[in-house]
């Protein structure tokens, strides 16, 4: 962990090396960077849930020809066709 000293020492090198001038940009900057980090991670988070929500709800059940039961029409043409 940095101490005290360490600190002052790592502030006044950026000040020499950005200037008085340029650190409030410098701070605006990353502050706008954090800030779409943060948006990114909540919209990246939200769709996730909603996801995990929708993987969580049973799957509607899809009836092929094979599956589903005959219609009254179609169990009357098998009918015939078999007695045939």
């Amino acid at each position: 962990m940095l101490g005290g000293s360490e600190w002052l020492i790592i502030f006044f090198a950026i000040l020499l090396l950005f200037g008085g001038k340029k650190i409030p940009e410098l701070m605006r900057g990353v502050g706008k960077g954090i800030r779409e980090f943060n948006a990114a991670r909540s919209t990246l988070e939200s769709e996730l849930q909603q996801g995990m929500r929708e993987a969580e709800q049973p799957a509607k059940r899809v009836e092929s020809p094979a599956t589903r039961p005959p219609k009254p029409e179609e169990q009357e043409e098998r009918s015939k066709e078999q007695g045939a």
